[in-house]
């Protein structure tokens, strides 16, 4: 019997992000993914070698990869209308978890249980740091996109900031000093570091 789950994620390049605002580079859930399981799995290591909390970077890092799985059915709804008020919030986790099963259908019987908790992800601090890191990438695209001269995301990158700003994990900020002022250097600021 053949299964479709990892035919089906691989859509996920084809998801696009942002779909509501004008882009100098278009973004996909593809890349997206890669980006937000690279920053959850350094702010899980900073987490864990500074500040001394019990948890496994590999695992955050997974958690991170298929953080957005299940917008290969649902698409990426944009922010203002996901978030617009309780009810359409409450409608799109729904949606969401209708998805997550249709997903994991798509697997072997025997595979299931092993993937349930990366489509399923449960509240805590993995789940924090995953979310903290989701927040992280879509500034880096407002930075990357304000850099190329695109005022329509002066507003989001406003939004986002306060919201990474607002979270409470020490890692998190120490992301922020020792990482992001990289991703306003040019090319050739990157590869001569003063």
């Amino acid at each position: 019997m053949t299964h479709a789950f990892f035919a089906c994620l691989s859509r996920l390049k084809l998801i696009s992000r942002w779909s509501l605002m004008r882009n100098t580079q278009p973004e996909n859930d593809a890349e997206h993914s890669l980006q937000v399981a690279m920053i959850a799995h350094a702010i899980a290591v900073i987490g864990r070698d500074r500040y001394g909390r019990s948890v496994d970077p590999e695992h955050v890092l997974s958690l991170a990869v298929y953080h957005d799985a299940t917008e290969v059915m649902t698409g990426d709804l944009p922010t203002p209308v996901k978030y617009h008020n309780e009810e359409l919030r409450g409608a799109y986790r729904r949606l969401e978890d209708v998805s997550a099963e249709r997903l994991l259908s798509l697997l072997p019987e025997d595979m299931r249980p092993a993937f349930t908790p990366y489509l399923k992800q449960e509240k805590g601090y993995d789940h924090d740091v995953v979310k903290a890191a989701d927040k992280i990438s879509a500034y880096i695209k407002c930075l990357e996109e304000k850099r190329a001269g695109n005022r329509e995301f002066d507003y989001a990158a406003e939004n986002v900031k306060a919201a990474i700003d607002a979270i409470a994990l020490p890692e998190v900020q120490d992301f922020l000093r020792d990482f992001l002022p990289a991703f306003e250097m040019t090319l050739d600021e990157l590869n001569h570091p003063l």
